[in-house]
């Protein structure tokens, strides 16, 4: 009976494809792209996977930022197709409707761990306690004065806030290709914006105000963080915005900001006090499971213990790991084919 079920289900996936058995084995390395923040995660699980299961190939793992893996996951069905796209943001309500006009029916999420978005300069320069407000008053292309909304006149940090360095204002934040960039915006800017008491608007013009950089002295990153790193490296009173991981691997060279008086870290992140934290996922093509090789076994492999669990290979790495019992449930939700919903 398991084997006509595994057949029927090999059927099932053959004929999603639109091709023979043949044709789809053509492809037998699993594709996955996306989220920068995910990238090394994914990459060292690709290089363990390939080390414990020498009979499939290493998955091959591209950047381009969270936006790029979803939009790539959701192009279509076929071994021209993604199989995973990793994202540091959750797949909104459109992408997946975009997935579905597409023919991607089975979205399967797993959240494999948490991290949290770190504000960091050279590590020679001066020590910041950042609040959301005032990151909010340094990015924004306008902001409120005297209660009316005016173009930036920052151009130092502590005349935003005299507890800030004097320091001048040069923010390197992520492109809206990234997922960091989505939470960024969410948890920074938006909360900011609130505290700065901007006078009475509409809703377009209100989001408008909110999430609108400044071109002067705030550059969008579309690449990764070794880009934002460089801007750093060029200039070192720069302020960065990076995933923990990322800052983890550099911190020989930078410092990191506290934000709402608390620092970045491991614990802070895991226990909830960091304010600025989120979870991180990729998304499976169910249509492709049982048709490129391995791909139940690679999800299962990076959910393990030893990957991803509490002093696994990818905590080693930066990530804040979520519980085993966490992680068990991920892993049947995905064998039971629940499907995602924003």
């Amino acid at each position: 009976m398991k084997t006509a079920l595994y057949a029927s289900a090999a059927v099932i996936a053959l004929a999603a494809f639109g091709t023979n058995a043949a044709y789809a084995q053509s492809r037998d390395t699993i594709q996955i792209a996306g989220s920068s923040t995910v990238l090394p995660f994914s990459s060292i699980v690709a290089e363990e996977f390939a080390n414990a299961f020498p009979n499939y190939n290493a998955p091959n793992v591209a950047g381009g930022g969270s936006g790029g893996g979803k939009r790539q996951l959701c192009e279509g069905v076929g071994e021209a197709t993604l199989d995973i796209g990793n994202s540091s943001s959750k797949m909104s309500a459109s992408e997946l409707e975009n997935c579905q006009a597409n023919g991607v029916t089975d979205v399967r999420e797993v959240v494999f761990g948490f991290d949290g978005i770190v504000f960091a300069t050279g590590i020679e320069q001066g020590d910041f306690a950042l609040e959301p407000v005032h990151l909010y008053k340094a990015i924004a292309a306008q902001v409120p004065v005297d209660g009316e909304m005016v173009d930036n006149p920052y151009t130092n940090w502590s005349e935003i806030d005299a507890s800030l360095p004097d320091q001048a204002i040069f923010v390197a934040i992520p492109g809206t290709n990234h997922g960091t960039r989505e939470v960024f915006d969410v948890r920074v800017l938006e909360i900011g914006c609130e505290a700065a008491e901007l006078p009475e608007m509409d809703e377009d013009a209100m989001e408008a105000a909110c999430l609108t950089p400044r071109q002067d002295v705030v550059v969008e990153i579309a690449g990764d963080y070794t880009e934002t790193l460089a801007r750093l490296q060029s200039n070192p009173e720069a302020i960065g915005v990076f995933g923990l991981s990322f800052y983890d691997q550099n911190r020989d060279t930078l410092k990191v900001a506290t934000v709402s008086g608390v620092e970045p870290s491991l614990e802070t992140i895991a226990s909830g006090d960091y304010p600025v934290s989120r979870p991180l996922q990729f998304y499976v093509k169910g249509a492709h499971i049982g048709v490129i090789p391995g791909l139940e076994d690679f999800v299962a492999f990076f959910l393990s213990e030893q990957m991803a669990g509490a002093g696994g290979t990818l905590e080693a790495a930066g990530l804040v790991p979520a519980s085993s019992e966490f992680l068990a449930a991920q892993l049947e939700a995905f064998n039971n084919a629940e499907q995602y919903q924003p």
